[in-house]
């Protein structure tokens, strides 16, 4: 593993924890050559027909007569190539395709919790989706052909009203740079940008969850209306006459309010909670079993000899004594946790490492790839 006050080419050659404190959150990085010579894994056309499919989200955007038209997947007819001014938009790549996961996980110097997906940009000539910003921080990686980014640190983030995209009313640049292949562009959340396509191009856009705490906190009492235990039922036996029935009593209220101060929140249960809401798969995710599932006795024969690795979209997360995997959660013992801990932070363990792995430990493993949450390497 990389240490991380080591320059890597990937930052330009700064190292990751320069690049925390000098660049995220706080200014954008022009990284030329990011990745010498990189050309694009993925084909136009094999991006087209991950479009025509339900469980990849997508979206194709227009631009004609100063209008911006947006259309959701599933796509099953993309524009001629020969047209200008259209984008298409293909998130979560890293889901379905090895090499772009490969890609995704040279950003693990941020943590799993933190980094969301890839997604592609495939534009023709003078395609773009606008001046824009984003809520996260995004790192834009030219794959193929040019695009001229033109960005800006105007305070002035007003939309246009109307449109299907969120498209800036006023866009000042103050800076323009043209990316090609292997060049990269970091910008912070709420970092005003316009990428337009010179021609045909690529870009692959890493991109980091920054939920919302609204969103966070519903979720949260979701989550917590499972374990809420308030014994007993509501009585007033004292109760008196009134001449104010439409009143709700001052008594009733102080009863229930105490009540409801009863349900205290420990660290465990936000940890938990925490775990599971990050690791959740996205509502477009779908496992696919195994055709023909090795029996219990040969999947640990088979693993004990090649070893296991996660599913691309499989998340596992840890904290504590506790595991995350697609959204469930478990406690675990120390020993079988650093084997676990493992798993989740290399993403695949060899046949070595499964040695020391306890019966109950390689029953979860072999539940997990009935589910197809792991497979044999």
């Amino acid at each position: 593993m990389k240490k991380f006050n080591s320059p890597i080419s990937l930052l330009g050659n700064i190292s990751p924890e320069q690049f925390l404190s000098e660049y995220w959150h706080k200014k954008p990085l022009l990284i030329r050559q990011a990745i010498p010579q990189f050309k694009a894994f993925i084909k136009p056309q094999e991006l087209f027909s991950m479009a025509e499919r339900d469980e990849v989200e997508s979206r194709l955007i227009s631009f004609f007569s100063k209008h911006w038209e947006m259309q959701r997947g599933p796509l099953h007819q993309i524009p001629l190539q020969q047209k200008k001014d259209w984008t298409l938009l293909v998130q979560g790549v890293n889901l379905h395709h090895a090499e772009a996961d490969e890609l995704l996980r040279q950003f693990r110097f941020l943590p799993d919790s933190r980094l969301d997906d890839l997604m592609i940009s495939y534009a023709v000539d003078g395609g773009g989706v606008g001046p824009h910003f984003d809520s996260y921080d995004v790192f834009l990686l030219q794959a193929h052909g040019q695009r001229r980014w033109q960005i800006s640190a105007q305070k002035d983030l007003s939309l246009v009203e109307g449109m299907p995209l969120k498209i800036l009313s006023h866009f000042t640049p103050e800076q323009e740079f043209i990316l090609e292949p292997g060049d990269m562009l970091y910008l912070p959340p709420h970092y005003a940008h316009d990428g337009v396509a010179i021609g045909e191009c690529m870009t692959y856009s890493i991109g980091f969850r920054a939920p919302a705490y609204q969103e966070i906190g519903e979720a949260f009492l979701h989550f917590m209306s499972d374990t809420i235990d308030l014994p007993g039922r509501y009585s007033d036996p004292d109760l008196q006459a009134t001449s104010k029935p439409a009143e709700i009593s001052q008594d009733f209220l102080q009863k229930i309010s105490e009540q409801i101060q009863k349900i205290q929140f420990t660290p465990d249960d936000i940890a938990i909670f925490l775990g599971e809401y990050l690791s959740e798969p996205k509502p477009n995710v779908y496992f696919s079993s195994p055709e023909k599932p090795l029996s219990p006795k040969r999947f640990e024969q088979a693993t004990r000899k090649k070893g296991i690795r996660l599913s691309l979209k499989t998340s596992m997360l840890y904290k504590g004594k506790h595991i995350f995997i697609n959204g469930e959660s478990f406690a675990v013992g120390r020993e079988d946790k650093t084997l676990l801990n493992k798993l989740a932070n290399q993403r695949f363990l060899e046949s070595m490492d499964l040695e020391t792995a306890s019966a109950d430990v390689m029953e979860a493993f072999c539940i997990w790839y009935e589910d197809g949450w792991i497979e044999v390497n």
